[in-house]
């Protein structure tokens, strides 16, 4: 049986594909038509359907849409309905773009239909379905989850469910607007940066003092005694966010911080603001856990939403609670949902047996020996080598101070780069994070750049109070040893910490080899790692790779098995 799970609705558009309840591909849409989100969140387009993300779902398959049994969008037009005729928040202020919405929600099955699906079609409720991309994904056969985001279908914010088997149940809601995701956007807009840049806000907040603004917004938001949260409405303006252009109405903020909302160069008051609404949603996170922990009994927990992307956070509310065990699917965001619609209708809805969960994030596409040379071939001022021992020539230019984009094998599903579609360096030197940043990526300074190491030397290296796969896919942050910090000086965070990959050979042998190269050569058992990407969205295809090595500092390209590096002199490839 396949069932094909969509997100389309909003924004983060993707794909996934599910063959009797195992996962077969995964993909977000803006990996291939290079736009970021996949598409804007506007009134008229919730009927855009990923199809480039759909077509190679089908692709891996070899099946057509007529072959699909079942498709589920990560959506409820109902609910969705309901919200507005209440006046509750949407994308769009007037009325009349709000009527287009859910004039064109109708459509999305017709256009399935229309492209020859034939099968049953079923709409899944947006935190249903991010609730679902967690524990169906996971190994549990019971567990406790939390879904914290901005808001879902309906008017809750944040939602906490008892699972057990093949279902999925609500036992607690947090109503907007109560929205920790709303309240990052808003400070995301307040510090000068787009509504979109929460991970930008998360990584200026270790530079932060946490106290200087902490009775500020204690004002601004706080823990209730049923497990929850609130916050002063009449402050915090979510209404007024908007994506389009990019724009909130901050002056609650300005209010109760006493500061005007940043205009110019980034200060040491801005950094503290960051740092205090981290400090703020660790408080939060964890109040919550620990709740739901004594609500569901639950030794398990699980975490989606866009705010489970939130690393800090995560390790907050994961080693603090009495939770022992974790897992964060590796798209906790809306990219994610197509996964767990998907997943929830063969468990929850049709009461199938539960399959084998996601070990990995491996799900898009890759390419062969052959496809690859083809497009190397298309360049004549690259020159390319076919090296006999490809991981160690990778890890001897690493050790030489080089900057290498790696392209190997599926395409990551999430915003992390795992080492399929990544940028590598040296992690020792605090020079190669500014060479990444300023020259290659061209973002700003207080961005971390992440080590990916060998799994089995994390406890080693960095202090792991209770071990868990959410550190596999970059959501965890964790204290560097301090007898360490001399050997990482590139990937150690302001705070000590880093935002780590564990890599393990049995999910990626091929990057556990080189980082095992890199640690023969030097002692140091990780290599840095940051998405192969330019102020774009992080590549998927060949083409892409030499696109942005070729507009880059990047000095050498590891696609494939190949080795290439820019020269004036043509080059020939063959595979």
């Amino acid at each position: 049986m396949y069932i094909l799970g969509v997100n389309s609705v909003y924004h983060e558009s993707s794909a996934c594909l599910v063959r009797d309840g195992v996962v077969l591909a995964a993909a977000e849409e803006e990996r291939f038509n290079r736009v970021k989100h996949g598409k804007q969140a506007r009134a008229d387009n919730p009927d855009e359907l990923p199809r480039a993300a759909i077509d190679f779902c089908l692709a891996t398959a070899g099946i057509t849409l007529a072959d699909v049994d079942h498709v589920t969008v990560a959506a409820d037009p109902e609910i969705i309905a309901d919200v507005l005729a209440k006046g509750l928040p949407s994308p769009w202020d007037e009325r009349d773009k709000q009527e287009q919405f859910l004039a064109k929600l109708p459509d999305i099955p017709l256009r399935f239909a229309e492209l020859g699906f034939t099968g049953e079609f079923h709409w899944v409720a947006h935190h249903t379905a991010h609730a679902a991309s967690a524990y169906f994904a996971s190994t549990f056969d019971d567990a406790a989850v939390l879904v914290v985001d901005a808001l879902g279908d309906d008017a809750f914010s944040t939602r906490f469910y008892r699972a057990d088997g093949s279902k999925l149940e609500c036992v607690q809601s947090v109503r907007y607007p109560a929205s920790i995701g709303y309240l990052w956007e808003l400070v995301s807009v307040y510090l000068g940066f787009g509504v979109y840049d929460a991970a930008k806000v998360m990584g200026l907040a270790a530079y932060g003092d946490p106290t200087r603004f902490a009775a500020a917004f204690d004002r601004l938001a706080w823990t209730t005694p049923d497990g929850g949260f609130d916050m002063a409405t009449d402050l915090l303006r979510f209404a007024d966010i908007l994506y389009y252009p990019p724009s909130a109405d901050t002056s609650g903020l300005v209010e109760v911080l006493g500061v005007e909302a940043r205009s110019g160069d980034l200060e040491q008051v801005h950094q503290d603001v960051a740092a205090a609404l981290q400090e703020k949603t660790n408080e939060l996170v964890l109040h919550m856990t620990e709740h739901l922990r004594r609500l569901t009994g639950s030794t398990r927990l699980c975490l989606a939403g866009g705010v489970a992307l939130n690393c800090v956070a995560n390790q907050i509310a994961f080693e603090r609670s009495d939770f022992e065990e974790l897992y964060v699917q590796p798209a906790a965001h809306d990219g994610g949902l197509s996964v767990g619609a998907a997943l929830h209708v063969w468990n929850h809805v049709l009461g199938q047996e539960r399959s084998p969960s996601m070990p990995h994030a491996y799900w898009g596409p890759s390419f062969t020996d052959a496809e690859i040379a083809a497009e190397l071939g298309k360049h004549p001022t690259l020159v390319v080598d076919q090296p006999a021992d490809f991981a160690a020539s990778v890890a001897e230019l690493l050790v030489a101070g080089n900057v290498i984009g790696l392209f190997q094998g599926a395409m990551e599903l999430g915003p992390r780069a795992l080492g399929n579609r990544s940028i590598i360096g040296d992690p020792r030197e605090r020079a190669m994070r500014e060479t990444l940043n300023h020259k290659v990526k061209h973002r700003e300074y207080f961005r971390p750049l992440a080590p990916s190491v060998l799994g089995e030397f994390v406890d080693e290296w960095f202090e792991v109070a209770k071990p868990t796969t959410a550190g596999d896919y970059m959501l965890m942050a964790y204290p560097a040893r301090p007898e360490k910090y001399a050997q990482m000086g590139a990937v150690l965070h302001v705070d000590n910490t880093c935002r780590i990959q564990a890599v393990h050979e049995a999910t990626n042998p091929g990057f556990h080899r080189i980082i095992r190269e890199f640690h023969a050569r030097t002692g140091v058992p990780m290599v840095l790692n940051t998405s192969f990407n330019d102020q774009e969205p992080i590549i998927c295809t060949p083409a892409d790779a030499v696109a942005t090595f070729l507009k880059t500092e990047i000095d050498y390209l590891a696609i494939g098995p190949f080795l290439v590096r820019k020269s004036p002199t043509a080059q020939s490839v063959t595979a």
